[in-house]
């Protein structure tokens, strides 16, 4: 991935990590503003996403965005909601870490 691509995903990625915390306020509110809001934020990451997929292809893009929202996600709701993982959910984002850099892991010049 280039340096604007990765750019690009962190913008995504803060997109919709927003999303996913507005969601979060609408599901102990059950405000129709909340729903409203998440929805429009996850159009604008789904549609931020169409340029990852062009350029790094739909296996990559969406391996990397999957795992990247799965842990800042994580954290948002560690750190704002106090929802504690368990061992085996943390074990599983550590694989799923480990699993998306061995994707996106330089390749060797075939020849």
């Amino acid at each position: 991935m280039s340096g604007g691509l990765i750019l690009w995903l962190m913008g995504a990625m803060a997109v919709f990590v927003s999303a996913n915390t507005v969601l979060r306020l609408y599901a102990g509110n059950a405000s129709v503003a909340f729903l409203v809001g998440a929805l429009c934020l996850f159009t604008v990451g789904n549609l931020m996403m169409v340029r990852l997929m062009r350029e790094s292809g739909l296996g990559v893009a969406i391996a990397v965005s999957s795992i990247v929202q799965l842990v800042l996600i994580g954290g948002v709701a560690f750190l704002a909601f106090g929802e504690r993982p368990t061992a085996m959910q943390f074990a599983g984002m550590v694989l799923g870490v480990v699993a998306v850099a061995l994707i996106v892991w330089p390749q060797g010049v075939r020849g």
